[in-house]
Parts: C-alpha cells; structure tokens; sequence
C-alpha cells in the first residue's frame, strides 16, 4: 500500500473509533436516525483531512485539520438540533475539494467558480430537506456579537446549551501561527471564502437556508489553519522563534483571562457567566498547559534544535488531550 492511501486508511480508523468510543455510553439511548451521529464526525473529519492536503504537507498537520473540524466544538453542537445537520456539516469540505484540486496557474477562474460549489450545493440541499418537511438547523438561528464572547471559551456554552462557536485550547496556538502565514502569503481567495461564510453567518436566512450553517465554512477555513500552524511550528527555525513565542504569549493571556473569569474577578460576557465557573478554571488550566508547550518550541528554535519528535511528542499529545476532553464534554452535555 502507498504512502497516501495507508495515511488515509490510519486516518479513517483513528477518526471512526474516537467516534465511536464517544457516543459509545449513549448508543443504546439512541432513536434510528441517530446512528447517523456515528458517521458524521469521521465524514467531516476525513473531508477536512482531504482537502488540507492541498496546503498542508504533513500527516499530524493533516490529522489536526481534520479532528478540530470534524471533532471540534461547532460541528459536535450541530447534533443538538438534527443528526442531518452533522451530515450537511461533514459535506462542506467535500464540496470544497474540486476547487482545491483545480488550483493551477492559469485557472484561476475555475477555481473561483468550483469555490462557489459548496455555496451553491448547501442551498440546494437545505431546499430539498425543506421539501421534505425537514429543517435540520432553525430558520431563525444565526450568529450574533454576543455569542463571539464565547470563541475562546466553547465548553462554557456547551455546558448552557448554546451554539459553540470557539474552538479547543491548545490548537489555537496553531491557528494564530495559521493566520499570520495566511496574511504573509496573502491568500486572498481563502480571506474571501472566510469573510464570505462568516458573513452569511451573521445575516437573516435567505429561503430555506438557516444562516448558523454558514459557519461550516470559517470553520473550516480555520481548522485548515491550523494544520498549517502545527507543522510550521513542527519545523520553526531560528527566524521563526517570534511567532513562536507570539503564539504563547496569547495563550498565557487567555489562561489569565479565564482565571480571572472563574474566580469573578473579570466580567466576560452574560452568555458565559451563568454558568458553573469551574469549566473556566479548566479551560485557564489547558491554556496554561498550551503555554508552556509552545514555549518549550520556542526555546528549542531559539537553540537551533528541530527534534521533531520531540516537538511532535510534547505538542501532539497535549492537542490530542484536549480535543478528547473537550469532545466528551460536549457529547455529555447533549445526552
């Protein structure tokens, strides 16, 4: 077996048995359409996975990409309202692929047009379940300011049962490495992709089309990101080591910020403060944790050492603490 098709096979098992090993306690409580709960997340994560091979080389950057979307706080929450409104969620990324594969010098305008696909396609599928009576996602539910409290705390509105919108802890270290290559490069196609999405997301629904949905896209685009943060700061060199210590500097920020916040001394928003306080204090205890992992990367480029087993080692394993956690937080609060 080659190497990509082996990758994507190991992909597949990991993706289809944290699933399963996740909704596992709640099998048996399930109604028929439920069992789709089983696919979605391995569906949305090998999507994620596919299409980030086009910007990202490594496989752990590829896994990450495909478990903050597939796993990760938004595309978990869709579950609450329909077990369809996962699925449409998993499908997101496939429709983003042809676009992706088409990106060749020259063909610039196919790849704009194939970039409205996914748009396009979520229409026509919300019609056709529209059609049949079915409304996976309300028609009235869309994003607003207040719920943008929430992005660097998604476990507290899991725990009040509002949409999470934020992502896990640690990752996010990734994604501002993420970002700040996006605007490096000036990838300006996948800035109006985001933009697009996000703003959708903001509006009133047109026809049948429930605005919360939308968010799949920035989601997406960010879980990409992050794939793309984690193997730069897989090989960051010498040059690097600003980012680097940037990237912690934020997350010892957030860490500080939640602290505060579960011990009241910070007001942060009324979405997230009726809530028990100590799913802060968790939160500010994995930020602390992404911290001191990240600076650790920092000190080993600053020294002019890869060991990227090492760095695999120290970033991959506390990552993947934090999705698991954060994944069985939110599929308990469902159930």
């Amino acid at each position: 077996m080659s190497k990509q098709p082996a990758k994507f096979a190991a992909a597949t098992a990991v993706y289809l048995g944290l699933a399963i090993y996740l909704y596992w306690p709640y099998v048996r409580y399930f109604a028929p359409m439920q069992y789709i709960l089983l696919v979605n997340c391995p569906l949305a994560a090998l999507g994620a996975f596919a299409l980030s091979r086009r910007w990202v080389y490594h496989f752990w950057g590829r896994s990450l990409a495909g478990a903050l979307y597939g796993f990760g706080p938004f595309v978990l929450g869709l579950a609450r309202y329909h077990p369809t409104a996962g699925l449409l969620a998993a499908a997101v990324p496939w429709f983003f692929c042809p676009a992706a594969l088409a990106a060749r010098p020259g063909r610039k305008w196919l790849q704009a047009l194939l970039s409205a696909v996914p748009f396009l396609a979520v229409g026509l599928l919300f019609e056709a379940l529209a059609y049949l009576r079915l409304f996976p996602v309300p028609l009235q539910n869309r994003l607003t300011p207040a719920e943008l409290t929430g992005l660097a705390v998604p476990l507290a509105l899991a725990q009040r049962n509002l949409d999470t919108i934020g992502f896990y802890h640690i990752p996010l270290a990734a994604l501002i490495i993420g970002i700040s290559l996006l605007f490096a490069g000036r990838r300006f196609g996948i800035m109006s992709i985001f933009v697009g999405g996000t703003a959708l997301a903001f509006c009133p629904p047109v026809l049948n089309i429930s605005p919360l949905i939308w968010l799949t896209v920035p989601v997406l685009v960010c879980s990409i990101l992050a794939g793309v943060g984690l193997q730069s700061l897989l090989s960051a060199g010498h040059a690097d080591r600003k980012w680097v210590l940037s990237a912690a500097f934020v997350l010892a920020v957030l860490a500080l910020v939640t602290i505060l916040a579960a011990r009241g001394y910070l007001h942060i928003g009324p979405l997230i403060e009726p809530t028990d306080l100590t799913i802060l204090l968790q939160s500010s205890k994995l930020y602390l944790v992404g911290s001191i992992a990240v600076t650790i990367i920092y000190f080993l480029a600053s020294i002019r050492l890869r060991m990227y087993s090492l760095r695999l080692a120290i970033l991959g394993s506390a990552m993947a603490v934090d999705i698991f956690f954060g994944a069985g937080f939110i599929i308990d609060r469902m159930f």
